[in-house]
């Protein structure tokens, strides 16, 4: 069956645009392209400390049989956010079933008619998703811009209405962080509430992978953080931290949470287990923040580059040809490395994505680098 035209027509643009979406296989090269930053979706000891927590524990089912608010909230819930909450030094702790369920859920619920929401132009689509199905008023901040944002905060602190600041800790394009103090600073001087989405943060930043606002200790000026268990966890799932009044207005309200079959008990001791091996973790953890130096160290004078602190780092190469090339290039090399194209990225703007990992080598970094200088040079 035909798909409508409007709908081929969008295909047939991705098509000519060469930006066309499709699905890989597995990657058998050097990662260089997944979120894994810790190695944890591979960890052998989490993957049988969860399987023996299930034995011990009675809780050998495959499903969550309903949602929480019906049949689906097994015990390891309660033992798991409480762990959680505690790790992060908030009051509470709520489990979703993704990062995005997670941002659907708290924006879509919380901000209500007449509030105004602040947000970063470059906040994830998670994030834009659930403003948009809220009923407040949104209006977007120039990235990581301070200045702009307060000219808002300055437009519409008399207004009586919640105002809400919403950010990421680190953004998933470039690896880069906004000044968290000055926002927590103006978010206290104009009477805003600030909720910072600590994605890419979790297991990178912090002694022991708490996330960049425990590094700052600024875990008490924050009003929501999301937490998401995909990326440094190496499981699935997520967690907004809040206040316990947070928690139960999320419970009641928050219809990605109420609407949806819970995790299963295996996800949920994966979670756990998780937690408890980041918590003693240290080393992977400095691992892995020592390979993102040696990154920044090693980039070439002919890149243009990003070179945070985190473990994403980006290099610009303009035109979904020119990045996709590169990309096969180090494919070929034994190297996954992936493009960015527009329109996910503005034109102009496409580049290739590395993500670090505590599990990469200096020498694989360095060789995956003096590869693509190679090739840029010679195309």
């Amino acid at each position: 069956m035909k798909l409508p035209k409007l709908l081929q027509n969008k295909i047939d643009n991705r098509i000519n645009n060469n930006a066309l979406r499709t699905l890989k296989k597995q990657s058998i090269l050097v990662d260089f392209a997944s979120n894994d930053y810790l190695g944890f979706s591979k960890n052998e000891n989490i993957f049988h400390k969860a399987h023996e927590l299930l034995i011990q524990k009675k809780a050998t089912q495959n499903g969550a049989t309903g949602s929480r608010l019906l049949s689906g909230n097994h015990f390891l819930y309660e033992e798991t956010e409480s762990f959680i909450a505690q790790f992060h030094q908030s009051e509470s702790a709520l489990i979703f079933n993704s990062g995005y369920d997670a941002n659907i859920g708290l924006f879509s619920s919380v901000p209500q008619r007449n509030d105004i929401v602040l947000y970063d132009e470059f906040s994830h689509a998670s994030i834009r998703d659930g403003i948009q199905m809220s009923l407040a008023k949104s209006y977007k901040f120039k990235h990581n811009d301070l200045n702009d944002l307060e000219k808002l905060l300055q437009r519409f602190e008399n207004k009586l209405s919640e105002i809400y600041i919403v950010t990421e800790s680190v953004f998933s394009m470039d690896g880069d962080s906004p000044d968290i103090l000055k926002l927590a600073n103006l978010s206290e001087k104009h009477n805003a509430l600030l909720i910072i989405d600590e994605a890419h943060s979790l297991g990178v930043f912090g002694d022991k992978g708490q996330g960049l606002v425990q590094e700052l200790t600024l875990q008490d000026k924050v009003f929501a953080r999301i937490m998401t268990f995909g990326k440094g966890l190496g499981c699935h799932g997520a967690a907004i931290l809040g206040s316990k009044k947070l928690k139960e207005y999320l419970i009641n309200f928050s219809r990605s949470f109420i609407y949806t079959t819970a995790l299963p008990p295996h996800s949920i001791a994966t979670i756990l287990i998780a937690y408890q091996e980041l918590e003693k973790n240290q080393e992977k953890i400095k691992k892995l923040q020592e390979n993102s130096l040696f990154f920044n160290q090693n980039i070439s004078s002919i890149f243009n580059s990003t070179n945070y602190n985190s473990s994403i780092k980006s290099i610009i190469i303009s035109g979904n040809e020119r990045v996709k090339n590169a990309s096969i290039y180090l494919n070929n090399k034994g190297f996954d490395v992936k493009p960015i194209l527009s329109p996910t990225v503005s034109e102009g703007q496409e580049r290739l994505r590395f993500c670090l990992h505590s599990y990469n080598s200096k020498e694989e970094i360095k060789e995956a680098l003096l590869s693509l200088e190679k090739h840029l040079i010679n195309t």
